[in-house]
């Protein structure tokens, strides 16, 4: 496998994994039921009112995702090692978060009803499964990027191959018209070492055609008056 192929598994672990544990924070975990009342009623709990801390790891896993492909070296190796830290917690927490004893808690402090029942009972849902299965995928894409980062290419250096690629093509062909026009030169006779700088530019302007002599007569004097310089005949 490729080390590009790595880093695109390594990246679709970590987006599945947060997605799972950010999509299950905000479904039911949880079920109380206070059997005992006048009224007998429920209460569903969500994985956000068990607690925040996997819904807020979620999130901060898909921040890493995105500083993934913009490091490498050093810097992704210790990006990994917290993704990897990050998975475990949300795995913990979230097997932790549908005890007994946590999930009646929780809907003590949302309902006064239940907190006064003395009978209460607990039904656990899917979810938080879930959110542990996506603090896994969060940890093995973390423990892959630590073991295996250091040798995936960087976004970076990408870019550099490509817009550092025309530039050899480009001078070459500028090389090759620079020859071209120094040949041509030498086909005319031309030298091409001559220093032509101090040549003074031709300004007569052919297309106006010859340029008229003046004759020294002014705009007042009439058409058959002679010229200034000129004698008249007796």
């Amino acid at each position: 496998m490729t080390p590009a192929r790595e880093r695109g598994l390594a990246a679709l672990a970590c987006a599945a994994g947060a997605g799972l544990t950010l999509l299950a924070a905000g479904r039911p975990w949880a079920t109380v039921r206070a059997r005992d009342a006048i009224t007998p009623f429920g209460l569903e709990l969500t994985g956000r009112d068990l607690g925040a801390l996997p819904g807020g790891l979620g999130w901060a896993a898909l921040a890493g995702l995105a500083v993934l492909f913009a490091t490498r070296g050093r810097v992704r190796a210790g990006l990994g090692a917290l993704l990897a830290v990050f998975g475990v917690v949300i795995a913990v927490s979230s097997a932790t978060a549908v005890r007994a004893g946590d999930v009646r808690a929780a809907a003590g402090g949302k309902s006064t009803l239940l907190r006064l029942a003395e009978q209460t009972t607990v039904q656990v849902g899917p979810w938080w499964a879930v959110s542990l299965a996506g603090g896994v995928l969060v940890a093995a894409a973390g423990l892959v990027t630590l073991l295996r980062g250091a040798r995936w290419p960087g976004m970076s250096a990408r870019y550099e191959r490509q817009g550092a690629a025309p530039a050899g093509p480009a001078r070459a062909r500028t090389a090759d018209r620079d020859a071209a026009g120094l040949w041509k030169s030498l086909d005319r006779g031309e030298d091409p070492t001559e220093d032509t700088a101090d040549e003074p530019a031709d300004t007569t302007d052919t297309a106006a055609g010859p340029v008229a002599k003046p004759t020294g007569r002014t705009a007042d004097e009439p058409a058959g008056s002679p010229a200034a310089g000129e004698s008249r005949p007796s």
